[in-house]
């Protein structure tokens, strides 16, 4: 493995009505790189006076004469598609800033969360414009119709696990909607956004359209559900945080839409292809180290081919290795932080207490420098639905197999959880495929296949992993209002 290598040119301030400034209080936190527990840099810290210049930022952008208010929506895509572009074209800068900062791998940053971030501004891009009312004839004598609005201002705050992507989930609709954003990633990993802003700017999206501020979530968070100026809330984080966010819009009537955790299950039929749903139970769990919302924590194996697939699954996690992050072949990077990694540890600790057996990993991992948040590939097996870490969200390589006897039996270990975000179904039985899929309480469920995603097709949860749809046509609902028109004649 190579050296792990310093950072590119990094940003850290606020990016506000299309400059760069510090934090009013002149407070900054600092974020490191969580391979090396190095500092990378000091980020400027917005408070609540930074929120209320952003909003009114964002504000003067949607009155009437503003420069945004003047672009014809295929104007604005020709900006979003530029910005698309760009993005494609720096996609190894942008990603080694995000490699730095959070600790995944390059193969990921690089060239799969990157690309899939352009292709999101690529497809809403073909949206602007598009998004369009009705006539609705009702009795002779009146002409009565409806248009789609923008929402208004929209304040969105990220999480730190796809920091790029998940924010360009919010941004490309919202502007293709023409709305404006003011948006507050993780504190963790706040570089890569404020290199797109920077990206933005160059690409021509008018100053005050989008306007980035980190802080903390406590304090800027809360501050952006509290402005009157800010219409809307499009939060991706935890089921905790995210309740408490939705108890204080209420003050304020905030239209909101969350997309919160996960405790996604993998179910493996007896009749599925083994091979294919091995290298799927990896992928399902250990892509992004398992800091993925729908990652495939639990897997569900039919009693019959239980040992089977096991032996191959722990086969493959084996062979996974922790690596510098910058390495192109590591496949398995560094936790978030040092916070996080304690938390995955703990949680570790608390599946051997509770009687599961650990058949891989259960361990930090060192990758030579003796330095680094990592831990190895972890995978319980004789789990039962009533342990912990069968039922609350980790957050890291941890796995957790179930057992079940038939379908029946799968359906209702897999609807044994408070959320609904993600699920899959492996089997070669196409009609047993179609049954389960209705029978699952999920957002998305894979067939096959697990963590694949396209611009076009809505991802978001059921039960306590939220409401709203971030991607395809269901994702403009989020950003526009609705306004009906009688005419009479």
């Amino acid at each position: 493995m190579t050296t792990i290598s310093a950072e590119p040119t990094i940003l850290s301030k606020l990016f506000i009505n299309g400059d760069f400034v510090d934090a009013r209080s002149g407070e900054t936190f600092a974020t490191s790189n969580p391979a090396t527990e190095e500092k990378i840099a000091d980020v400027a810290s917005a408070g609540a006076e930074d929120v209320d210049l952003a909003a009114r930022a964002a504000r003067a952008q949607l009155e009437p004469g503003s420069e945004w208010q003047k672009m014809k929506p295929r104007d604005r895509a020709k900006v979003m598609w530029k910005l698309a572009d760009m993005l494609s074209s720096r996609a190894a800068e942008i990603g080694r800033i995000e490699t730095l900062d959070n600790g995944k791998p390059i193969f990921e940053s690089q060239f799969v969360d990157t690309p899939a971030a352009a292709e999101c501004l690529y497809y809403f891009a073909g949206w602007s414009g598009k998004v369009t009312g009705e006539t609705i004839p009702i009795q002779e004598g009146a002409f009565t119709y409806t248009l789609r609005e923008p929402v208004g201002v929209v304040g969105a705050i990220t999480p730190w696990n796809f920091p790029l992507m998940l924010a360009v989930w919010k941004i490309a609709p919202a502007l293709a909607c023409g709305n404006t954003v003011v948006i507050k990633p993780a504190s963790n990993t706040s570089l890569s956004l404020l290199k797109f802003a920077e990206y933005a700017r160059e690409c021509g999206l008018p100053a005050g359209v989008l306007n980035v501020i980190p802080g903390r979530g406590s304090v800027v968070g809360n501050a952006m559900v509290d402005h009157p100026g800010i219409d809307a809330i499009a939060f991706t984080g935890s089921t905790a945080v995210g309740r408490g966010l939705m108890e204080r819009a209420a003050k304020t009537l905030k239209k909101v839409t969350l997309e919160l955790g996960g405790k996604s299950p993998n179910v493996v039929f007896a009749d599925a292809d083994l091979e294919a749903a091995a290298r799927g139970a990896l992928n399902a769990i250990f892509y992004g180290k398992g800091e993925v919302c729908a990652a495939g924590s639990r897997l569900l194996v039919e009693d019959s081919v239980h040992d089977e697939l096991m032996a191959k699954v722990i086969d493959r996690a084996g062979k996974m290795v922790a690596g510098d992050p910058l390495h192109p072949k590591t496949r398995l990077g560094a936790i978030v932080s040092r916070e996080q990694m304690d938390n995955v540890m703990k949680y570790i600790e608390v599946g051997k207490a509770e009687g599961a057996k650990v058949v891989a990993g259960g361990e930090r991992a060192d990758i030579g420098t003796g330095k680094g948040y990592f831990v190895k590939p972890t995978i319980f097996d004789d789990v039962d639905t009533s342990m912990r870490i069968a039922r609350e969200e980790i957050f890291g390589p941890v796995l957790a197999t179930i057992r079940f006897k038939d379908a029946d039996d799968a359906v209702a270990k897999a609807n044994a959880t408070v959320y609904g975000l993600a699920a899959a179904v492996w089997t070669r039985d196409i009609s047993k495929a179609h049954r389960v899929v209705r029978a699952i309480k999920a957002g998305t469920v894979w067939v096959n296949s697990y963590n694949l995603y396209d611009p076009a097709l809505p991802f978001g949860g059921f039960k306590e992993s939220g409401f709203g749809r971030d991607q395809g046509r269901d994702a403009l609902e989020k950003y526009t209002q609705t306004k009906s028109v009688w005419v009479s004649l």
